[in-house]
């Protein structure tokens, strides 16, 4: 039985002995992904929007297997080492034009895919439409999704052109030269591409054993971050854990009361093979409670993108 260690012993350990950075893998992330979904669809009641989202995940496995994008340059990544920066941030960066190749890729493959719902399929239509005939405007909606803006985002199709970027950047993250990474990073976001964490999981087995590490929304990078400290604002005084009673093992939210935030949290010890992306959409419900106790998320999920409520 893993044992849990308490907040001193933490606090106390040789962290150079952590993995700092763990990359993603080509072969498993997305599936590990697209298993995880369905396997929580079970019974729960977004039992039709995460079997959906797997058969996307399952086009972005896919895709992935035959990504092959240009990297950093070595001017960039010297950049990045003299400032302490990201060397792949999702902003600003010059995208290449395959990654809208890995749009209609994904499209055609949701297209092909049997039982997905008639809206779903008139989304993919439209979106499909749209990327042949005004690119430029697909453009800008992805600077918009990489940007986590509020303004010129389509909920209804954020989730797709969302996951062509996770690939594009997934294929740059699982190539990149660990010995090229910048020996600060700016805290709180992907040490990476500089994107937000989704959730944090704390892992099980081999040198990763007990540590928690928060997980990106965009590159799939995980970055080793202290236990019992707020991932949006480092506090570590006042730092709560709240969980639905009687509901799943494994999940909680950690709130800050510091900066009145909250992220979800795994346990892989409670819920092996917890997925950041998938765990977090399947327990929408811990969002709600933690909304109605007054705590704001510190950022979205990248598989579901809520429509901006207007003003009265």
């Amino acid at each position: 039985m893993q044992r849990i260690l308490a907040r001193g012993e933490i606090e106390s350990l040789d962290h150079t002995s952590i993995l700092r950075l763990r990359q993603p893998v080509r072969s498993s992330v997305f599936a590990d992904r697209a298993a995880r979904l369905r396997q929580l669809a079970q019974d729960n009641p977004l039992s039709d929007y995460l079997l959906l989202m797997a058969d996307l995940v399952d086009g972005q496995n896919q895709a992935l297997k035959h990504c092959d994008v240009p990297g950093p340059t070595a001017e960039r990544i010297d950049q990045a080492q003299t400032h302490g920066m990201p060397p792949l941030q999702a902003m600003g960066w010059r995208r290449d034009s395959s990654w809208r190749s890995i749009l209609a890729s994904l499209l055609d493959h949701m297209l092909a895919s049997e039982g997905v719902p008639p809206q779903a399929v008139q989304t993919v239509e439209a979106l499909k439409s749209t990327l042949e005939s005004d690119p430029n405007g697909i453009e800008a909606q992805a600077d918009a999704i990489l940007a986590e803006s509020e303004f010129g985002v389509d909920a209804a199709t954020a989730p797709f052109i969302m996951a062509a970027l996770q690939v594009y950047w997934t294929c740059l993250a699982a190539d990149f030269k660990e010995s090229d990474m910048p020996v600060v990073s700016p805290k709180g976001v992907c040490p990476l591409c500089g994107s937000l964490p989704v959730a944090s999981v704390v892992r099980v087995g081999g040198q990763a054993e007990g540590n928690r590490y928060l997980c990106c929304s965009l590159c799939a990078a995980e970055w080793h971050l202290v236990r019992v400290t707020c991932s949006h604002c480092d506090d570590t005084k006042e730092i709560s854990y709240h969980s639905i009673e009687d509901g799943p093992e494994g999940i909680k939210a950690e709130s800050c009361d510091h900066c009145h935030t909250y992220r979800k949290i795994f346990y892989q010890e409670k819920a092996l093979g917890a997925d950041a992306v998938a765990d977090d959409l399947a327990s929408l419900m811990l969002d709600v409670l933690m909304g109605e106790a007054g705590y704001s998320r510190a950022s979205g999920n990248p598989l579901l993108w809520q429509p901006v409520q207007s003003e009265p």
